[in-house]
């Protein structure tokens, strides 16, 4: 009797203090989320990952009291990796595979990260790139985000953001409206979202803020450029790149330091990552620069075009010390793995691709199920190819276009192909590659083009330009490019006419912010920044709807008008200049609803 009542009386202590320990788990104040995404920051372009030349003192020091996750993987480029980080699906699951030819939006009513956090009471922002779509329905106040301030397009200065940007004092869209700002982007960013901060740290918040930089073009004030300066053509490529770099160091330190001094390092996840492989951080000979022994940069399904550096801090929950893991992970498992972290619901039907691998970051598992992890993305309209041009990756393995394995481990270069030694390997992993397309080929993402929709009270007028334009040429993605009277046959435009009536189509050569005839020149030239040429079309021809409409270009205009009759549903708008017996791409259109 005495033990059976001493081994009771253990049991209900047990019990109680296990229930203490998790009443206090669940009534803990959620912790607030702040994702810094970095633009084209490859695996070896910090110092602590072993980069012998870059200095990145404060991101070093974040480096030694996180979690890393030192397998971690995205996608080749810019548009596919946001994507799939604000979706939960691979890019070829959500649609927006590419960085242009209408694959680099998201489609409508598709489920986001921001939704996520929303949905279970967070505020939610971004400050900085989105380049999943410049119109509604897809631009960030569309897909979750309460508060937006963002540039156009995948870049600062491209041809679709506001012309005239060029890093320093530029305009930028604070929830969709033009706003002239002072200084340096990335500088922007963290001002931005340090006023968020503060305006909310009260409630619960998850703060996306995908930094441009440091994708080109390759800008920065000098005094961050020159201590590289002596090493540029010898050791590195570009100084500008490293100042760039040394630029969101400074900046992640003072923001980590106002986390600190608000009070809020201690119950805030802190993850700081990018989105592709390097672009200017290593040459592809290899005779210049440093990218952690790996073969590959931005663009390549090869190691070091797709695995980029994770590092994850959260002191309330236990998830720092500086510790590595080295478990295979990837953008599309942050939605999970979030919410396993913050206790959040998802909402019904997101049907996400990736795995919850928050049980390793507090130490509750030291291992997961082996997991599959899948690289499909094309520069074009077109989908992936099923097997060309992927890359298929399981623990060591990686399989590139279904016919090269390597270990990645004993040989990150890539330089042995093992696809013969192993073909058992080889075998599986195509298996799980066919059998993930048999349940991607089901969406209607992978067929249906993403749509910019006209006739919504939430965007009166929708911007198109020939960057984002479908077609079979190679991309024109520059002012300067439209400055000089490049020519592009690409044309095509997805549309969802959502009210029934008139429409007016507006066909340019230069954008309403920087206004000019077509066959001639704005009369201001913002910075002083682009030479302009002139072009000599004779006419404009759209069809749209299944109408063809033609009008002659009179020499003093600086648009011309097209008024369209357009039932609801979705269409093709096909615009260009005619010049003899050429035709061209039009470089900006604006379309918008005039009634029934």
């Amino acid at each position: 009797m005495k033990f059976s009542f001493n081994y009771f009386y253990l049991l209900v202590c047990c019990l109680l203090i296990s229930n203490t320990i998790w009443a206090g788990k669940i009534n803990q104040n959620p912790p607030n989320v702040i994702l810094i995404l970095t633009d084209d920051l490859g695996i070896g372009d910090l110092g602590c990952e072993g980069n012998p030349w870059l200095k990145t003192p404060n991101i070093d020091a974040f480096y030694n009291e996180s979690v890393r996750m030192t397998d971690f993987h995205t996608s080749p480029l810019c548009t596919p990796t946001r994507a799939a980080i604000i979706t939960g699906k691979y890019p070829i699951n959500n649609g927006a595979w590419a960085t242009f030819k209408g694959r680099d939006a998201l489609t409508q009513n598709t489920k986001t990260m921001a939704d996520v956090f929303k949905q279970n009471g967070y505020k939610t922002a971004m400050f900085g790139k989105w380049h999943l779509g410049d119109n509604y329905p897809t631009r960030p106040t569309d897909m979750g985000f309460e508060t937006a301030t963002h540039h156009l397009a995948g870049g600062v200065g491209e041809l679709s953001d506001y012309w005239g940007n060029s890093y320093f004092d530029d305009v930028y869209y604070v929830n969709n409206k033009p706003k002239q700002f002072e200084g340096y982007c990335t500088d922007v960013w963290f001002e931005e979202s340090t006023k968020f901060i503060k305006k909310n740290k009260e409630k619960p918040f998850f703060l996306y803020l995908p930094t441009n930089a440091p994708h080109d073009p390759l800008i920065v004030a000098e005094k961050y450029a020159a201590p590289y300066k002596k090493l540029e053509g010898k050791d590195i490529i570009s100084a500008n790149l490293y100042g760039m770099i040394a630029n969101i160091d400074e900046n992640f330190g003072k923001f980590h330091q106002f986390l600190e001094n608000e009070k809020l390092l201690e119950n805030t996840i802190l993850i700081f990552m990018s989105d592709n492989g390097t672009r200017f951080g290593y040459s592809k000979d290899g005779k210049l620069g440093y990218n952690k022994g790996y073969r590959g940069i931005k663009g390549s399904k090869q190691e070091g075009g797709h695995r980029v550096p994770f590092f994850i801090r959260w002191p309330n929950g236990n998830v720092q010390g500086g510790k590595d893991i080295n478990s295979l992970a990837e953008h599309v498992d942050l939605i999970p793995t979030l919410a396993g972290l913050c206790n959040l619901k998802i909402p019904k039907g997101m049907n996400l691709d990736g795995q919850d691998f928050s049980p390793l970051l507090t130490g509750e598992k030291n291992k997961l199920k082996s997991k599959v992890g899948f690289i499909h993305h094309r520069q074009d309209w077109r989908q992936p190819k099923d097997v060309d041009q992927t890359c298929i990756m399981k623990n060591q393995w990686r399989l590139i276009n279904g016919n090269e394995l390597y270990d990645i481990e004993k040989d990150p270069k890539q330089r042995t192909n093992l696809a013969d030694k192993y073909p058992k390997i080889v075998s599986e992993l195509l298996k799980k590659n066919a059998k993930f397309l048999e349940r991607v080929k089901e969406n209607r993402e992978y067929y249906e083009l993403p749509f910019s929709v006209v006739g919504n009270e939430a965007q009166k007028e929708i911007k198109l330009t020939i960057q984002h334009a479908i077609g079979e040429d190679s991309g024109i993605w520059k002012p300067e490019q439209v400055a000089a009277g490049m020519k592009n046959t690409n044309n095509k435009h997805a549309l969802k006419v959502e009210k029934a009536g008139l429409y007016q189509i507006s066909c340019r050569r230069w954008p309403k912010e920087c206004p000019g005839p077509i066959l001639g020149i704005p009369t201001e030239n913002p910075k002083n920044l682009f030479k302009y040429e002139t072009i000599s079309p004779e006419k404009v021809r759209i069809s749209i709807a299944n109408q063809m409409l033609e009008k002659d270009i009179k020499e003093d205009e600086a648009e011309v008008l097209f008024t369209v009759k357009l039932e609801k549903g979705k269409t093709i708008l096909e615009n260009d200049f005619i010049e003899g017996k050429s035709k061209y791409g039009v470089y900006y259109t604006y379309v918008k609803y005039l009634g029934e």
